[in-house]
């Protein structure tokens, strides 16, 4: 049995349109279930004590990459981290970092999506497929793994404290991906795909902080993969 008591949620709060600088405002939430989601908490403040609070989510199943946040200190998805996993009956939150606000936790990932189709994150071939079919073995498929996992929630792009800097980056997250397409055996464009990342804000920029690794919710390693794209083009 749980023991009833309440969690303190201190809330980033800004709206652009109303008010002159971002403020925390605390909640306080119920805890009824040691299961209970930040997102779950989210939820009972935008229900029961603010209906004005914005924030994003979706699947609730940490899949869309939807509610990703900053956590008391570190990136990952309201959907899936536990109140109970938290220390302290204070939980903060903040929005994802490097993005402009659109309101409260609810950020523009505009530029994200850019960079993301800036790097053509789909299968590039120049041949026929034999049979109708893209062929590709156990052991082609498996460079795969740890790559095909991302969600493009936002929290390595947000981390990254070279996005923090220079806004032209292309960031982890795409980096990735196109690392992710060029491993592929089924794709035709390898020498395209280093030409799109071989450039003053692709792989070069990448400092190596390893901030994206440890804030991916999947455990995915994207300074890995910008390593693998620059000895490639070396």
């Amino acid at each position: 049995m749980v023991q009833k008591r309440e969690i303190c949620f201190k809330v980033f709060r800004f709206d652009p349109d109303r008010d002159s600088k971002p403020y925390f405002q605390a909640y306080q939430v119920p805890f009824v279930r040691k299961d209970l989601t930040v997102l779950e908490g989210l939820f009972y403040i935008q229900e029961k004590l603010d209906n004005s609070l914005a924030f994003r989510s979706s699947c609730r199943s940490a899949v869309c990459g939807s509610c990703a946040m900053h956590i008391n200190g570190g990136y990952g998805l309201a959907c899936n981290t536990l109140v109970s996993s938290l220390k302290g009956n204070k939980i903060t939150i903040r929005p994802l970092g490097h993005m402009n606000i659109i309101k409260d936790l609810f950020v523009d990932l505009e530029p994200f999506w850019k960079k993301y189709e800036f790097i053509k994150p789909y299968l590039i071939s120049k041949t026929l497929p034999s049979d109708h079919e893209r062929l590709q073995s156990h052991s082609e498929r498996a460079k795969l793994d740890g790559l095909i996992d991302c969600i493009l929630c936002g929290c390595c792009y947000s981390s990254c404290m070279v996005t923090l800097t220079k806004d032209e980056y292309l960031g982890p997250a795409a980096l990735l991906w196109a690392n992710r397409f060029y491993v592929d055996s089924r794709d035709d464009a390898k020498d395209e795909r280093l030409a799109i990342v071989n450039v003053e804000n692709g792989v070069w920029r990448c400092h190596t902080i390893f901030n994206c690794h440890q804030s991916c919710p999947k455990s995915l390693n994207p300074a890995s993969c910008i390593t693998n794209l620059k000895m490639k083009l070396i």
